[in-house]
């Protein structure tokens, strides 16, 4: 578990932001605009403590760019110090502030390669995950970016199983999966209504077999009675209907397909030797679901 000590050191720079706004009113002398103008002053006569705290005051300004900078210099001036390895992951988590993704998923994982074993390392490993899983709506149908943000995720998970991110991570981890699974169904839909029914049994499918534990699944039976009777394959169609009765009859995808199967004459029971019979036989014994 990670220490109270750990947690303040980790994200104290960070808390003690609100206080600095206080104190840069009423100490301007200290942070006026020509503190560490290189035209003026040069910044190495600076300590590296001074330099973190102007770090702060530049994050608490909400100008997470310039802080990201001031943060850098010390790695650049005192490599070797604890400033250094604290000014490290503040980079990270300023440069995530500024939506500077890869600058700080390089941040972060310097600090993991440098300092494995910190209590920090913890929180490097998450803010790098973040770094992913933050871009996530933006990448469009390019799925990449979840991939490495699951897999990034579930290292935090695995490595830091005890800390307050491993926790956060499993909660996006959920969130990420269940966006694959979406973006299945969101390509299956479109071949379904373009009736493409074999390009989209091909989507539906993975989400049944690879996705069954996100809230996708019981939409993905629905669609595949839909494209299965469109094809005239209607022992896969009634066997997809039996399992929607079987784990998900409370569903308005149930009642749908319930609809579409009686509607045709037909029963929502498990039929023929497919890859959904398989499914069944395993939901019937409790292992799929």
């Amino acid at each position: 578990m990670t220490s109270a000590k750990s947690r303040k050191r980790l994200v104290g720079a960070v808390l003690v932001v609100a206080a600095l706004g206080a104190c840069g009113s009423q100490d301007t002398g200290r942070f006026t605009k020509s503190f560490f103008n290189p035209q003026e002053v040069p910044l190495e006569t600076y300590s590296a403590e001074q330099i973190f705290e102007r770090g702060e005051f530049e994050l608490n300004r909400k100008r997470p760019a310039e802080a990201a900078e001031y943060f850098s210099e010390i790695e650049r001036l005192y490599p070797y110090s604890e400033w250094a390895k604290r000014a490290l992951i503040m980079q990270a988590f300023a440069f995530h502030q500024d939506q500077d993704y890869p600058n700080s998923r390089s941040a972060a994982q310097r600090f993991i390669d440098f300092f494995p074993d910190d209590d920090d390392a913890a929180y490097a490993s998450y803010l790098l995950a973040l770094s992913y899983y933050d871009q996530i709506d933006e990448v469009g149908r390019d799925q990449g970016l979840t991939f490495q943000a699951l897999q990034s995720l579930r290292q935090v998970i695995e490595n830091y199983p005890d800390s307050e991110y491993a926790r956060a991570a499993v909660l996006k981890f959920d969130l990420a999966f269940d966006h694959l699974a979406g973006k299945e169904m969101e390509v299956g839909r479109y071949y379904l209504r373009r009736k493409h029914y074999t390009a989209s049994i091909n989507r539906f499918r993975v989400v049944v077999e690879d996705f069954q534990t996100t809230s996708h699944t019981a939409e993905a039976l629905h669609r595949l009675v839909e494209a299965y009777l469109s094809l005239g394959l209607t022992n896969e169609a009634q066997t997809a209907g039996a399992i929607l009765g079987y784990n998900y009859q409370s569903t308005e995808w149930y009642a749908a397909s319930y609809a579409l199967l009686t509607g045709k004459g037909l029963e929502m029971k498990s039929l023929g030797n497919n890859w959904l019979s398989a499914i069944y036989r395993q939901s019937i014994k409790g292992d799929w679901i």
